[in-house]
């Protein structure tokens, strides 16, 4: 079964981190947060809208459309 995790880093925040049944990490908060209230948002905002997320694959694009989702994402 998939399991969030929380823990708190060097900076002293809470950060989460997403691992598989097999206990590989899968994804992860990717910014600390000042109180557990907010890490448990953003775990909750997961749960809530990733089942539903779309998948943009920047590796199957033109060039051009390719460099406009860079500056548009900010990747």
């Amino acid at each position: 079964m998939a399991t969030f995790w929380i823990y708190k880093d060097s900076a002293v925040e809470y950060r989460w981190r997403l691992t598989a049944a097999n206990g590989r990490i899968v994804a992860d908060s990717g910014e600390g947060y000042k109180t557990w209230q907010g890490v448990m948002d953003a775990i909750n905002w997961v749960k809530t809208y990733a089942p539903g997320a779309n998948v943009k694959d920047l590796t199957r694009q033109q060039s051009s459309d390719l460099l406009n989702q860079i500056l548009k994402y900010k990747i």
